[in-house]
């Protein structure tokens, strides 16, 4: 039980600071603009994640064993940065990232079905597509 509660604080921890950093994202992209932003932001990242890497070591070295395909999580830190860069001043924080979040749901529906790029294999069913189905409509009357 304890680890649960441990995956769950973990995810709360994440989604707050999704809730954080969005704005903020947001913020320096409508004063400098969406590219300047995503620079700042995977900067400030980059400096962060330096200081442990340098105390306790690090494996980047090792940076060709990964696949190749992997090297692309940057790319998609940038579309995200982006899509919430324009979207938070148009519809707002909560419909923003209840967007992005219902987007993470239907790509994750996708990789557990196929068990794609390492995730347990958890198939399509009725139960999951109704679920995605309510994310959906609460997408809608977030946004509208």
């Amino acid at each position: 039980m304890a680890s649960i509660l441990i995956i769950i604080l973990v995810g709360l921890a994440g989604g707050i600071a999704i809730g954080l950093q969005s704005p903020m994202s947001s913020l320096i992209a409508q004063k400098l603009g969406i590219f300047e932003s995503v620079f700042i932001v995977h900067l400030g990242g980059a400096l962060i994640a330096l200081i442990p890497l340098l105390v306790y070591g690090s494996k980047l070295a090792q940076w060709r064993n990964v696949p190749w395909y992997a090297l692309g999580a940057g790319f998609f830190g940038l579309i995200v940065i982006s899509a919430l860069s324009y979207m938070i001043p148009r519809v707002g924080v909560a419909a923003a990232i209840t967007t992005l979040i219902a987007g993470q749901l239907l790509m994750g529906i996708i990789l557990d079905h196929y068990g794609l790029l390492g995730a347990a294999i958890k198939p399509l069913d009725v139960t999951r597509i109704i679920g995605i189905s309510v994310v959906m409509v609460g997408v809608w009357l977030t946004v509208r």
